[in-house]
Protein backbone atom coordinates (compact mmCIF):
# COMPACT_ATOMS: atom_id res chain seq x y z
CA UNK A 1 0.00 0.00 0.00
CA UNK A 2 1.28 3.41 -0.69
CA UNK A 3 0.03 6.96 -0.33
CA UNK A 4 -1.63 6.82 -3.97
CA UNK A 5 -3.83 3.42 -2.35
CA UNK A 6 -4.45 5.37 0.40
CA UNK A 7 -6.14 8.38 -0.67
CA UNK A 8 -8.19 6.11 -3.15
CA UNK A 9 -10.09 4.13 -0.14
CA UNK A 10 -10.32 7.35 2.06
CA UNK A 11 -12.13 8.90 -1.42
CA UNK A 12 -13.76 5.79 -2.30
CA UNK A 13 -15.60 5.58 1.17
CA UNK A 14 -16.17 9.47 1.39
CA UNK A 15 -17.99 9.74 -1.64
CA UNK A 16 -19.99 6.79 -1.01
CA UNK A 17 -20.85 7.99 2.38
CA UNK A 18 -21.88 11.26 1.16
CA UNK A 19 -24.16 9.87 -1.13
CA UNK A 20 -26.16 7.10 0.54
CA UNK A 21 -26.18 9.35 3.98
CA UNK A 22 -29.82 11.50 2.81
CA UNK A 23 -30.87 7.95 1.43
CA UNK A 24 -30.25 7.32 4.86
CA UNK A 25 -32.01 10.02 6.55
CA UNK A 26 -35.35 9.42 4.23
CA UNK A 27 -35.18 5.37 5.70
CA UNK A 28 -34.68 6.85 9.19
CA UNK A 29 -37.89 9.52 8.94
CA UNK A 30 -39.76 6.24 6.89
CA UNK A 31 -39.33 4.10 10.29
CA UNK A 32 -39.69 6.31 12.39
CA UNK A 33 -35.97 6.99 14.02
CA UNK A 34 -35.72 10.17 14.83
CA UNK A 35 -34.61 12.24 17.78
CA UNK A 36 -37.84 14.36 18.72
CA UNK A 37 -36.81 17.91 19.63
CA UNK A 38 -37.55 19.02 23.66
CA UNK A 39 -36.61 21.35 26.18
CA UNK A 40 -33.03 19.68 26.75
CA UNK A 41 -32.01 19.80 22.82
CA UNK A 42 -31.16 22.31 20.87
CA UNK A 43 -32.66 20.85 17.41
CA UNK A 44 -36.26 22.32 16.50
CA UNK A 45 -37.62 19.69 14.27
CA UNK A 46 -37.61 15.97 14.06
CA UNK A 47 -34.25 14.69 13.40
CA UNK A 48 -33.31 11.31 11.85
CA UNK A 49 -30.94 9.27 13.69
CA UNK A 50 -30.00 6.69 11.86
CA UNK A 51 -26.50 8.14 9.94
CA UNK A 52 -24.28 5.00 12.14
CA UNK A 53 -25.92 2.91 9.52
CA UNK A 54 -24.76 5.26 6.62
CA UNK A 55 -21.17 4.74 7.95
CA UNK A 56 -21.36 1.16 8.64
CA UNK A 57 -21.96 0.89 5.06
CA UNK A 58 -18.55 3.00 4.29
CA UNK A 59 -16.91 0.24 6.30
CA UNK A 60 -18.41 -2.44 4.52
CA UNK A 61 -17.93 -1.12 1.06
CA UNK A 62 -14.29 -0.42 2.24
CA UNK A 63 -13.66 -4.09 3.74
CA UNK A 64 -15.01 -5.61 0.24
CA UNK A 65 -12.42 -3.79 -1.92
CA UNK A 66 -9.80 -2.92 0.35
CA UNK A 67 -9.17 -5.93 3.22
CA UNK A 68 -7.89 -9.11 2.94
CA UNK A 69 -10.87 -11.80 4.72
CA UNK A 70 -9.64 -13.60 7.95
CA UNK A 71 -10.49 -14.58 10.93
CA UNK A 72 -9.51 -11.45 12.51
CA UNK A 73 -11.52 -9.23 10.38
CA UNK A 74 -14.69 -12.13 9.65
CA UNK A 75 -14.98 -11.60 13.74
CA UNK A 76 -14.56 -7.57 13.22
CA UNK A 77 -17.98 -7.37 10.91
CA UNK A 78 -19.42 -10.10 12.99
CA UNK A 79 -19.11 -7.86 16.20
CA UNK A 80 -20.03 -5.11 14.16
CA UNK A 81 -23.30 -6.37 12.59
CA UNK A 82 -24.05 -7.53 16.12
CA UNK A 83 -23.24 -3.65 17.50
CA UNK A 84 -25.46 -2.11 14.50
CA UNK A 85 -28.47 -4.74 14.84
CA UNK A 86 -28.41 -3.53 18.76
CA UNK A 87 -28.60 0.56 17.63
CA UNK A 88 -30.55 0.19 14.95
CA UNK A 89 -32.99 -1.38 17.35
CA UNK A 90 -32.34 1.25 19.97
CA UNK A 91 -32.42 4.20 17.61
CA UNK A 92 -36.07 3.14 16.37
CA UNK A 93 -37.36 2.51 19.82
CA UNK A 94 -35.35 2.73 23.02
CA UNK A 95 -34.50 -0.67 24.78
CA UNK A 96 -33.28 -0.73 28.15
CA UNK A 97 -29.46 0.11 28.76
CA UNK A 98 -28.98 -3.88 30.21
CA UNK A 99 -30.70 -5.17 26.58
CA UNK A 100 -27.72 -2.64 24.61
CA UNK A 101 -25.17 -3.96 27.16
CA UNK A 102 -25.60 -7.47 26.43
CA UNK A 103 -25.08 -6.64 22.43
CA UNK A 104 -22.01 -5.05 23.38
CA UNK A 105 -21.04 -7.71 25.53
CA UNK A 106 -21.53 -10.43 22.62
CA UNK A 107 -19.64 -8.52 20.18
CA UNK A 108 -16.98 -7.87 22.67
CA UNK A 109 -16.52 -11.80 23.14
CA UNK A 110 -16.89 -12.40 19.39
CA UNK A 111 -13.61 -10.13 18.61
CA UNK A 112 -12.08 -11.74 21.46
CA UNK A 113 -12.95 -15.61 21.45
CA UNK A 114 -13.53 -15.78 17.89
CA UNK A 115 -11.22 -13.26 16.21
CA UNK A 116 -8.33 -13.75 18.87
CA UNK A 117 -8.22 -10.38 19.75
CA UNK A 118 -6.45 -9.35 23.00
CA UNK A 119 -4.34 -7.46 24.83
CA UNK A 120 -1.61 -9.86 26.38
CA UNK A 121 0.62 -7.32 26.97
CA UNK A 122 1.54 -3.52 27.69
CA UNK A 123 4.49 -1.82 27.37
CA UNK A 124 4.24 1.86 28.36
CA UNK A 125 6.23 4.35 30.22
CA UNK A 126 8.68 1.87 30.82
CA UNK A 127 6.55 -0.68 32.54
CA UNK A 128 5.96 -4.14 30.78
CA UNK A 129 2.90 -6.01 32.02
CA UNK A 130 1.61 -9.46 31.12
CA UNK A 131 -1.83 -10.31 31.47
CA UNK A 132 -1.90 -14.12 31.12
CA UNK A 133 -5.94 -15.44 31.27
CA UNK A 134 -6.72 -12.05 32.85
CA UNK A 135 -6.44 -10.97 28.94
CA UNK A 136 -9.69 -11.84 28.19
CA UNK A 137 -11.35 -9.84 30.62
CA UNK A 138 -9.11 -7.40 30.36
CA UNK A 139 -10.02 -7.28 26.41
CA UNK A 140 -14.03 -6.92 26.88
CA UNK A 141 -13.97 -4.51 29.62
CA UNK A 142 -11.63 -2.27 26.96
CA UNK A 143 -13.57 -2.43 24.35
CA UNK A 144 -16.82 -1.76 26.25
CA UNK A 145 -15.49 0.95 27.54
CA UNK A 146 -14.43 2.92 24.42
CA UNK A 147 -18.22 1.85 23.06
CA UNK A 148 -19.39 3.59 25.93
CA UNK A 149 -17.17 6.71 26.04
CA UNK A 150 -17.87 7.48 22.23
CA UNK A 151 -21.75 7.25 22.97
CA UNK A 152 -21.14 9.36 25.86
CA UNK A 153 -19.55 12.28 23.72
CA UNK A 154 -22.05 12.36 21.06
CA UNK A 155 -24.03 15.09 22.17
CA UNK A 156 -23.26 18.06 19.65
CA UNK A 157 -22.96 18.16 15.88
CA UNK A 158 -20.19 16.70 14.77
CA UNK A 159 -18.47 16.02 17.86
CA UNK A 160 -18.21 12.27 17.98
CA UNK A 161 -17.61 12.14 14.41
CA UNK A 162 -14.94 15.01 14.16
CA UNK A 163 -13.24 12.93 17.27
CA UNK A 164 -12.98 9.63 15.73
CA UNK A 165 -11.87 11.45 12.21
CA UNK A 166 -8.83 12.65 14.16
CA UNK A 167 -7.91 9.15 15.44
CA UNK A 168 -8.44 7.40 12.18
CA UNK A 169 -6.01 10.13 10.68
CA UNK A 170 -3.63 10.07 13.92
CA UNK A 171 -3.22 5.83 13.41
CA UNK A 172 -3.21 6.26 10.13
CA UNK A 173 -0.45 9.19 9.77
CA UNK A 174 1.45 7.00 12.78
CA UNK A 175 0.93 3.72 11.01
CA UNK A 176 3.45 6.17 7.42
CA UNK A 177 5.85 6.57 10.01
CA UNK A 178 6.65 2.76 11.13
CA UNK A 179 6.55 1.94 7.60
CA UNK A 180 3.34 -0.43 8.79
CA UNK A 181 0.74 0.59 6.16
CA UNK A 182 -0.24 -3.04 4.93
CA UNK A 183 -1.95 -3.69 8.37
CA UNK A 184 -5.43 -4.84 9.40
CA UNK A 185 -5.56 -1.73 11.87
CA UNK A 186 -4.11 0.76 9.14
CA UNK A 187 -6.33 -0.35 6.30
CA UNK A 188 -9.46 -0.64 8.64
CA UNK A 189 -8.18 3.21 10.11
CA UNK A 190 -8.39 4.72 6.46
CA UNK A 191 -11.56 2.53 5.98
CA UNK A 192 -13.08 4.48 8.81
CA UNK A 193 -11.72 7.92 7.93
CA UNK A 194 -13.32 8.68 4.98
CA UNK A 195 -16.22 7.12 6.21
CA UNK A 196 -16.68 9.26 9.71
CA UNK A 197 -15.59 12.28 6.81
CA UNK A 198 -18.32 11.63 4.42
CA UNK A 199 -20.96 11.27 7.45
CA UNK A 200 -19.41 15.03 8.57
CA UNK A 201 -20.36 16.10 5.58
CA UNK A 202 -24.08 16.40 6.56
CA UNK A 203 -23.70 16.05 10.91
CA UNK A 204 -21.78 19.68 10.74
CA UNK A 205 -23.79 22.16 12.63
CA UNK A 206 -26.28 23.06 11.99
CA UNK A 207 -26.68 18.90 11.72
CA UNK A 208 -29.30 17.07 9.48
CA UNK A 209 -29.09 13.74 10.95
CA UNK A 210 -27.76 12.27 14.07
CA UNK A 211 -25.13 8.91 14.02
CA UNK A 212 -27.75 7.97 17.07
CA UNK A 213 -26.53 4.63 19.26
CA UNK A 214 -25.90 2.77 16.31
CA UNK A 215 -22.83 5.21 14.96
CA UNK A 216 -21.26 5.99 18.32
CA UNK A 217 -21.01 2.19 19.43
CA UNK A 218 -19.71 1.03 15.94
CA UNK A 219 -17.58 3.62 15.90
CA UNK A 220 -16.43 2.85 19.73
CA UNK A 221 -16.21 -1.08 18.75
CA UNK A 222 -14.10 -0.28 15.39
CA UNK A 223 -11.66 2.63 17.45
CA UNK A 224 -11.29 -0.23 20.43
CA UNK A 225 -10.42 -3.50 17.74
CA UNK A 226 -7.75 -1.02 15.90
CA UNK A 227 -5.86 -0.13 19.51
CA UNK A 228 -6.22 -3.48 20.19
CA UNK A 229 -4.71 -4.76 17.01
CA UNK A 230 -1.67 -2.42 16.80
CA UNK A 231 -1.81 0.55 18.68
CA UNK A 232 -3.38 -0.10 22.38
CA UNK A 233 -0.24 1.33 24.00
Amino acid sequence: MDIRDVVIIVLTCFSFVVLITPVIMKIAIHINAVDMPNERKVHKTPMPRLGGLAIFLGFLLGYMLFSEQSVQMISVLIGSIIIIITGIIDDIKPIPALYKFCGQVLAALVVTIYGGLLINELDVFGVYLQFGILAYPITVLAILGLINCINFIDGLDGLAAGICSIFFCTVGVIAFMQSNIGGLDTVLAFIMLGSTLGFLVHNFNPAKIFMGDTGAMFLGFIIAVIAIIGFKN
